[in-house]
Order: structure tokens, then sequence, then C-alpha cells
């Protein structure tokens, strides 16, 4: 009885074929929205979170020059993708932003 494998031909383990059809099984990258463009985050779950942390720590040190505010909700939002408690806190604020924004008539 033939080999099923034997109509295919054998193709070396490092072949930009063999690489191309490895890489498409790859996760996709998960993007932060922010301002209008789509930033790609690292794959690595742990430089997600010590860039999330980084980006909190020395965003309370915004009133030296270089860093500033703005660090922490960048930090907050690339957290909230890691933890559902930072997520939540996330959807909250920006629930309370929007409602704050609005007429009150509305």
């Amino acid at each position: 009885m033939p080999c099923s494998n034997a109509a295919r031909p054998p193709q070396k383990p490092h072949s930009p074929d063999r690489r191309a059809e490895i890489s498409s099984h790859h996760i996709p990258r998960r993007k932060i929205p922010l301002f209008g463009r789509e930033l790609a985050m690292p794959q690595s779950r742990r430089l997600r979170i010590a860039i999330g942390m980084l980006l909190v720590i020395l965003g309370i040190l915004g009133f030296l020059p270089v860093l500033g505010f703005w660090m922490v909700p960048l930090g907050v939002l690339i957290l909230s993708y890691e933890f559902a408690a930072v997520r939540r806190f996330r959807r909250r604020s920006v629930v309370w932003w929007e409602r704050r924004k609005r007429p009150p008539g509305e």
C-alpha cells in the first residue's frame, strides 16, 4: 500500500515556503487604538505588563522633565488588556468621561 506522502515532494525544514506556512499560524498581535491609529503591542505578555507598569510608575513622576502625566493613562490602557480589574476601571472611566461630556438635557 503506497504512502499518502509519496505524491508530495519532500520539503526542507527551513525552506521559505515552510517558513511562510509556519508564520501564517501565528496569533495576530494585539493592537491598541490610540488617537485614530492602531499601535501593535508586543506578543510577550511579560513585556506588555512591564511596559504598562513602567509607564504608570514613571507617569506618576510627571512633574519631572521628559516624563509626563500622559504616561499614566497609556500604561493603564496597556495593562487593561492583561488584567480584568484594570479593564473594568478603564471602562468605568470611559463611561464617566462620556457622560460628563454630554450636555445636561440628553
